[in-house]
């Protein structure tokens, strides 16, 4: 028999506590071997049960969530999916557990918790599943139950379409490149190790990671204090032009669009595609037909497959593909199923991916 995955709930909120539980617990494969209501008796408690996988909330009595993760994956590291609210400086402090070494995180509805909460049952235990294979780095200071929604492909939003492919290969010697980056579990991170090494006149950048509404702006400005490059988080219409990323809204697939003779950012609120909005199979279907050979694309760690489809797309017209490699991914499901779907050219670990990048765009 399968061993279960082990979990252990860090919050100060009863309510959260037991509604997680119920939730967890459904799931065969898991086991909640144990709850805490401060850090101090989680320290404990994780000596004594040994758990696999943990959650924890950010405000806590006694230590914050955050000092709480710095000590654990200083000294234990392990996976931690953190609890956070849907607001902007709850993005600001789960986007700093990210840095510090949380797999993931899982929203906190502000109104109707224990309604939203169950609705988010089926993502949640998914979280924590991938958060017990999940590769987890340690820390320096230096450095399904439920039912889950259909799953559509690129073509709900942007068809494919042969003409559209063929211009872009006529016109792509006049055009500028652009690079686009596809990421999801651990991409936040991941996104940040290759926007650091960018120079200020790096190629434009369009960027598609999973991430909520609420997060993707403060993390576009996370980014923007990053790297040489300017960040933007994308508006609809806005001019793709070097030296800038454009970060896809959480709540908006980002098309890239030729206009005249510029490149310009759109925005569709159309469904979700592959259970994901932004989509990087979307991102990189427009890419594919509107920037054609000259456009670089990039897929780094994630959980599922999407992006696998639109790369392979990609490739097939003559775009230079790279995947990060299984060993430096937090998950290498994403790039893993893009290798698979044959539309990759390099596989490299992600230390090497920005070299690269630059490297194809000359």
């Amino acid at each position: 028999m399968k061993k279960k995955i082990k979990v252990l709930i860090i919050d100060d909120s009863a309510l959260i506590r037991q509604l997680l539980q119920e939730i967890l617990s459904k799931d065969p494969a898991i086991e909640v071997v144990g709850t805490a209501s401060d850090p101090l008796i989680a320290r404990d408690k994780i000596k004594q049960l040994l758990p696999d996988v943990l959650t924890l909330d950010i405000e806590m009595p006694k230590m914050d969530g955050i000092t709480f993760l710095k000590n654990l994956m200083r000294l234990r590291p392990m996976p931690v999916v953190m609890i956070s609210t849907l607001t902007e400086a709850g993005a600001d402090v789960t986007l700093e557990a990210l840095e510090i070494g949380a797999i993931d995180f899982i929203s906190k509805p502000k109104v109707d918790v224990s309604e939203k909460l169950q609705e988010y049952a089926s993502d949640i235990i998914n979280k924590i599943k991938i958060a017990s294979v999940a590769r987890v780095r340690s820390y320096s200071p230096d450095d399904g139950v439920t039912s889950v929604t259909e799953k559509h492909s690129a073509d709900v939003i942007l068809a494919k379409d042969s003409k559209s492919v063929k211009n872009a290969r006529k016109f792509s010697a006049n055009n500028e490149t652009i690079i686009a980056i596809g990421s999801s579990t651990g991409g936040t991170e991941a996104i940040k190790e290759v926007l650091i090494k960018m120079p200020a006149n790096a190629p434009a950048i369009v960027i598609s990671q999973h991430i909520p509404a609420a997060f993707s702006a403060p993390f576009a400005k996370r980014m923007n204090g990053s790297t040489a490059m300017t960040v933007y988080e994308a508006k609809d219409g806005q001019q793709i032009l070097p030296g800038c990323v454009y970060i896809a809204p959480g709540s908006y697939h980002l098309l890239v669009e030729k206009s005249g003779s510029r490149y310009v950012c759109r925005l569709n609120d159309g469904p979700k595609v592959n259970r994901h909005k932004p989509s990087v199979d979307v991102m990189f279907r427009s890419v594919c037909q509107n920037v054609g050979p000259n456009a670089v694309a990039a897929i780094l760690t994630g959980m599922g497959d999407d992006g696998a489809r639109g790369m392979k797309e990609m490739h097939e017209i003559g775009s230079s593909t790279i995947a990060q490699d299984e060993k430096t991914s937090v998950v290498w499901g994403m790039p893993g199923e893009a290798v698979k779907h044959g539309g990759v050219d390099h596989i490299l670990p992600l230390d090497q991916i920005a070299d690269k990048l630059l490297a194809l765009c000359e």
